[in-house]
């Protein structure tokens, strides 16, 4: 089973490792953003691979550098290979689209999350409803707020040991110990469809070049900066899904460098009955 990396890197250094080494990332995704989420992965510096057949999955997930389990559209066969992927590797992100509403994808979510996933990346409502604090949001869009979502995603990093990425105006990204938050990028990549979903599988990619917390931070700060980028130069959400996979391509570990500054770093610790309260 590959197991989750080690090294701590900043996301300038964590960005130069990737272009180094183009890790392979597999992606078990839905059938919406298959496209956008390989280009992305392109841009960046990977090298994708959508992979998500039974009898192979698991065999891909045991020489991929990341993979991305996401269940946007779980069919009973993408299920069976998710499952063979979780069983292969713990160097994976889950991706746990519509949770909470939604009866399939919701118990699927919580057997793999018993697998122990290095990063679970969703929006405030999914990271809610995949806690039990919650009840999802409205399809694939959150109602809540990354901070709303604070405890609910430390406890759920520490009940898992994995890093929790809550994705918004400010992402949020924790191991139940450090919080990370991560300001910037624009409301347009909300307007493209796979935005978030290839932000998961850019998680994964930088797995296979540093730990958890360390690709999460790295990851979110590649799609902000990018498309901060891509938004002056653009009119509207088609220019701007061509725009941001240029961007992307465009950065240099001296861009992240320079925007490292605005990481704000603060302490998870939690009173005992906020606690109490998202265990129930």
């Amino acid at each position: 089973m590959n197991a989750v990396l080690s090294s701590t890197l900043p996301p300038h250094a964590a960005l130069l490792a990737l272009r180094e080494r183009a890790p392979l990332v597999q992606c078990v995704t839905n059938a919406v953003v298959t496209n956008f989420t390989a280009n992305v992965l392109l841009a960046l510096g990977a090298a994708p691979a959508m992979s998500d057949l039974p009898g192979e999955a698991g065999v891909f997930a045991g020489v991929a550098d990341g993979s991305l389990v996401n269940l946007g559209t779980p069919t009973p066969v993408q299920a069976d290979g998710a499952r063979e992927v979780v069983a292969a590797t713990r160097r994976w992100v889950l991706d746990p689209v519509a949770v909470g509403a939604l009866p399939v994808r919701t118990a699927l979510a919580h057997e793999l999350l018993d697998a122990r996933p290095a990063i679970i990346r969703g929006n405030a409502s999914e990271v809610l409803a995949l806690a039990g604090a919650g009840a999802g949001g409205r399809g694939v869009d959150s109602v809540d707020g990354p901070d709303a979502a604070r405890a609910a995603a430390i406890h759920l990093a520490l009940a898992t040991d994995s890093v929790v990425a809550v994705s918004g105006e400010i992402d949020l990204v924790t191991d139940g110990r450090e919080i990370v938050r991560v300001p910037g990028g624009d409301v347009l990549l909300t307007k493209v469809t796979g935005g978030g979903c290839s932000l998961g599988a850019t998680m994964a990619a930088f797995l296979g070049v540093a730990d958890a917390l360390s690709a999460a931070v790295a990851a979110s700060l590649v799609h902000a900066v990018a498309a901060e980028r891509a938004a002056v130069r653009t009119t509207g959400p088609g220019s701007f899904a061509t725009a941001f996979l240029d961007d992307i391509a465009a950065l240099e570990p001296r861009d992240l460098e320079r925007a490292e500054p605005r990481l704000v770093r603060t302490s998870a610790d939690l009173p005992a009955e906020v606690g109490a309260e998202v265990t129930r």
